[in-house]
């Protein structure tokens, strides 16, 4: 039989690449945590670690283990949700964090929803780029995550993360008013090749996004504007100065200089929420039904 305590701390090895830094996510000594990992070893009959330079690294049983490991934890989580669901109230605080469009137009809507009904919850929000907000859910900093996944630019996520898609919405590309094609409903990526575009700074979904359909359409795009709010980014287009991709959620609102053209071949956004599987605990369950309630609103 192993201990449930020792298949934490082999998961938290794995999550985290080694001894001394799964230790300091247990809250526990690195000594401490080596005695736990000496001690399950022997409970599994076979080396599950192995030398690598510094640090550790899984053996093929310790692969194996941390497998079934993380289902086993998995189901003992969701006991205890269920445990606590029974005859409880929804509340207590509630971190979440969101792409700004998505915080703009989905969730507003969903957390009125939410408190109507659950007037207990505290929830507490703050926007970023995906590559902020998923390691702040895996550190535990926040509960539940709105990420963006550009299909030019999928986004996978880490283990232990359970997500539901929301919202999956068209692209389109924002030109001034009374520029870009006339007389068309679409526009070709390979057309802009010598466009100046707006954008969210690199490394981004937004940006990524933009880099990898502008490749897949045979050219590098010029992004002279790397810009975090999308309403400067407006700005700068309804001027004159440049082009943007802009999803379906971003139009709105949007400046009277700016037209919208939808791309060709068709150019897509998914909005997910996104929450660690083990800490899926009643706000965040009753928030997730709030978005999706929103979403097909």
């Amino acid at each position: 039989m192993f201990s449930i305590e020792r298949l934490r701390a082999l998961v938290a090895v794995a999550e985290h690449g080694s001894i001394a830094k799964a230790a300091q996510a247990r809250n526990v000594t690195p000594s401490g945590m080596s005695q736990q990992l000496a001690k399950l070893e022997r409970e599994a009959g076979r080396p599950l670690l192995e030398p690598d330079g510094r640090t550790v690294r899984l053996t093929l049983a310790g692969r194996v283990l941390v497998g079934h490991a993380e289902r086993v934890l998995d189901r003992l989580a969701r006991a205890r949700r269920d445990l606590d669901d029974l005859g409880e109230e929804v509340m207590g605080p509630l971190r979440i964090g969101g792409v700004g469009s998505a915080v703009r137009t989905l969730l507003v809507g969903a957390l009125s929803r939410l408190l109507a009904e659950h007037p207990r919850v505290e929830p507490r929000v703050r926007d970023g780029e995906v590559d902020d907000l998923l390691p702040w859910l895996m550190r535990g900093e926040l509960d539940l995550v709105l990420v963006e996944s550009w299909a030019s630019r999928p986004i996978p996520l880490p283990a232990g993360v359970s997500a539901v898609d929301l919202v999956d919405e068209e692209v389109y590309v924002a030109f001034p008013e009374g520029r870009g094609p006339a007389g068309r409903d679409r526009v070709a990526l390979e057309e802009l090749a010598d466009a100046v575009w707006a954008s969210c700074p690199p490394g981004t979904g937004p940006c990524e996004g933009l880099v990898q359909a502008a490749r897949a359409a045979g050219f590098e795009p010029r992004i002279s504007f790397s810009l975090t709010e999308l309403p400067t980014q407006m700005a700068l287009v309804e001027a004159g100065l440049a082009v943007a991709l802009v999803p379906e959620m971003g139009r709105s609102p949007g400046p009277e200089g700016v037209r919208f053209v939808p791309v060709r071949p068709s150019l897509r956004r998914t909005i997910s929420a996104a929450w660690r599987t083990a800490a899926e605990a009643p706000p965040v369950t009753a928030c997730v039904d709030a978005l999706r309630a929103a979403a097909a609103g």
